[in-house]
């Protein structure tokens, strides 16, 4: 058997020359490895996160330069838009097939204005006022002609048209006088044969001047004439007429205060009867 030959001692060089190294600790090269491994991972690591950190700042930069174009933009991706109105003489497209044109083919469109609105009646007046009064002569008023007559009011039948002064009021009439200056002569009217005009038993006919009745001499004018003329209207009264100036029409004689004047035409009852009269006999001979 071969001898075996025994280790020399550590603290002794081999006879090739060989001494171990006592200059490092041993296990240094291992550390200094796996130092150099950790750093680079290490190193590995930060990379990735900048890189990382970067890219997702690079997104969000992005995203706002699209949404400010977007905001600046209202057309943009994601935003309805409405076509504006086309111009009003541009034909609109022809109706497909299943569906209805919104306008006729053919003519201008027409619109219809809407109804104003009516505010409703005061409550003095009827809820469907009347008609202003016919432009004709009714049968409870005669004909005209020379026909002597007194005339009476409606609502004071005690009380005549009566000539005091040069002004005409309503009156009770008593005495002798006063029944002569009640009674006038029916005459065709001066300006219109169809109406009437009265005249006094002096030869004075009965004419308005600044809306108040009056007698007067006839001066032969146009305007005496038509101040004198008088056309009878149908009344809201059973059996009374009301007169009308032919030259101011609208406007009726009325007495208010028992004076005779010239007022326009009202729907109230106060004026219906103030403006309602009936011719009646001759108070005195002629």
């Amino acid at each position: 058997m071969p001898e075996g030959k025994s280790r020399p001692p550590q603290d002794q060089p081999w006879e090739s020359g060989w001494a171990p190294d006592t200059s490092r600790v041993p296990g240094t090269r291992r550390l200094w490895l796996a130092g150099a491994l950790a750093i680079a991972t290490v190193a590995a690591c930060v990379t990735a996160i900048v890189l990382t950190d970067r890219h997702a700042d690079d997104t969000s930069a992005a995203q706002d330069r699209q949404d400010r174009t977007t905001a600046a933009d209202p057309t943009g991706p994601g935003l309805i838009s409405y076509a504006s109105a086309s111009p009003s003489g541009t034909a609109s497209p022809a109706a497909g097939p299943g569906r209805k044109s919104d306008k006729p083919s053919a003519g201008p469109a027409t619109t219809t204005a809407p109804k104003p609105h009516r505010s409703p009646s005061p409550s003095t007046q009827p809820a469907d006022p009347p008609e202003p009064p016919a432009a004709h002569p009714t049968s409870a008023a005669p004909k005209p002609s020379s026909t002597w007559r007194s005339v009476r009011s409606v609502n004071y039948p005690d009380r005549y048209w009566h000539v005091n002064g040069s002004y005409v009021g309503l009156d009770r009439v008593t005495y002798g006088s006063a029944r002569q200056d009640a009674t006038f002569k029916l005459a065709k009217g001066l300006a219109d044969a169809s109406c009437y005009s009265f005249a006094t038993t002096d030869g004075s006919y009965l004419r308005h001047r600044n809306f108040v009745l009056r007698s007067e001499r006839d001066d032969g004018s146009s305007l005496f004439k038509q101040d004198a003329t008088f056309c009878p209207r149908t009344s809201l009264v059973s059996g009374a007429i009301m007169l009308e100036a032919v030259n101011y029409p609208g406007r009726y004689l009325r007495h208010k205060d028992f004076k005779l004047r010239l007022d326009p035409y009202q729907y109230g009852g106060q004026y219906q009867s103030d403006s309602a009269f009936r011719l009646v006999e001759a108070l005195a001979s002629t």
